[in-house]
């Protein structure tokens, strides 16, 4: 019960997001929002779930992950029914961040509770079931959203959001007994996490601000407050961040740098090749999602296959292979123009949701491999913070490519061939950052002794 409940949750939270992905042309119409604001409705959960996973995770591990896990979804559902009849663009984003804070919660206690309850031969099935979960609600999003916002409106998305969650309640709530909370005992470290979350909320927002000084301004902010906060954690009995995972865990160390650097190079290709399909392309909502449906496909298939395989095989090789084929599709994602046909664009998403299936739940099995059990809950909550900062990060990057090249106006014919040249720099940056990612991915060594 715990692997299926995880597993809802899992879908539920990717769902969303790449179902409001292909509703951001309605919402912008709507709302009257440029291209740069329209990423803030994307980039709003993701800040608020990077800045709280591994706190809720260190308070999952004292206090017990259920009782986390239970919060967040009740917490996500609420902010999702309050999303039904947002009536502006200001409190759509604030809501936005809410239902991040309810998805740190889950994301952070979530895998957690999983790997408590089985053994290590067994993990990394789990966590490719739990994967292919997350890429299911991804293949479902685009189409059932397209379907959803053409017919009802972008708002009935958040209907479909409000129902599952009821359902994740119920199953925690009733068919859930256990509590896991290895560190039970300890002190929580609440300066530490205020540190943590004012360090990490400066630099993600000031990203998504630049060029301008406010932006270069809060970013310098939070690199000084780096220093401040190893110094506090290295002074408290039990902090929130234990820093010898990063000091003295390579495995661990790398296997968190490969997942941050992999989701920063690819994550906003659905919501680049959303604006193309819709804008250049001239498709519906719709029809953009059965085209993006081809990425999320592939990756929940091959999810349990390749999580299977790394009970037995060193996650590292699995892994840094898919990320190598995702440099691959980023390469032929460089000829998308006015002229390239939409079959193509649907390649390009198959080699990409296969090295994406590849890379995801080996790496998963690497980091939750790495540590001992009291330090599931924040193993947990820091890959899923490098999963929300890599995602943040990629769609800072397209935003700051829109802001200089673009400007904030909206898409229209006659800046397409701005928009195109915009995309093709985005993708260059991405192909880098993968390429280096690889390298990042074998250099974490082996998991098992």
């Amino acid at each position: 019960m715990v692997v299926i409940t995880v597993a809802i949750a899992s879908f539920i939270v990717p769902f969303t997001s790449s179902s409001v992905n292909v509703a951001l042309p309605a919402i912008g119409r709507d709302f009257g929002m440029d291209a740069v604001s329209l990423g803030w409705v994307a980039t709003s959960f993701l800040l608020a779930a990077a800045a709280f996973q591994v706190p809720f995770g260190r308070l999952g591990d004292i206090y017990g992950r259920r009782r986390f896990f239970l919060a967040g979804a009740a917490t996500f559902a609420g902010a999702s029914a309050f999303l039904i009849f947002a009536p502006s663009a200001s409190l759509l984003i604030t809501m936005r961040v809410i239902q991040g804070v309810g998805g740190a919660m889950q994301f952070g206690t979530g895998v957690a509770m999983m790997t408590s309850v089985l053994p290590p031969q067994e993990r990394g099935r789990a966590l490719g079931f739990n994967t292919a979960a997350t890429y299911i609600g991804l293949s479902v999003g685009p189409a059932l959203g397209g379907l959803l916002t053409d017919n009802l409106g972008w708002r009935s998305v958040f209907i479909v959001t409000v129902t599952l969650g009821v359902v994740i309640l119920t199953l925690a709530a009733w068919a859930i007994r256990g509590e896991w909370s290895e560190a039970k005992g300890e002190r929580f470290d609440l300066t530490g996490a205020v540190i943590y979350c004012l360090m990490l909320t400066a630099v993600m927002y000031g990203f998504s601000e630049l060029p301008s000084a406010v932006g270069g301004i809060l970013i310098a902010f939070g690199l000084a407050v780096v220093g401040v906060f190893a110094w506090w954690e290295r002074r408290f009995a039990s902090p929130v961040i234990d820093l010898k995972l990063f000091t003295r865990n390579i495995a661990f160390a790398f296997s968190n740098l490969a997942a941050l650097i992999h989701y920063s190079a690819t994550f906003a290709v659905a919501f680049l090749l959303s604006l193309y399909l819709q804008y250049v392309k001239a498709l519906t909502a719709q029809e953009a999602g059965l085209v993006l449906i081809a990425q999320p496909v592939m990756m929940a298939v091959f999810s349990p296959v390749f999580g299977r395989l790394s009970d037995r095989v060193e996650p590292r090789i699995v892994a840094s292979i898919g990320m190598g084929m995702s440099v691959i599709s980023l390469i032929l994602l460089l000829m998308l123009g006015t002229d390239t046909p939409v079959w193509y664009v649907v390649m390009v998403n198959v080699v990409l949701g296969f090295g994406f299936g590849m890379f995801s739940a080996p790496n998963t099995n690497a980091v939750m491999s790495a540590v001992e059990r009291k330090f599931f809950g924040v193993a947990s909550g820091m890959l899923g913070t490098m999963r929300s900062i890599g995602m943040m990060f990629s769609l800072g990057i397209a935003m700051l490519v829109f802001s200089v090249v673009l400007g904030r106006v909206q898409v229209t014919p006659d800046v397409y061939p701005q928009f195109l040249y915009s995309l093709r720099v985005i993708i260059i940056i991405f192909i880098i950052l993968c390429a280096g990612g690889v390298a990042a991915s074998m250099a974490r060594g082996k998991v098992r002794k």
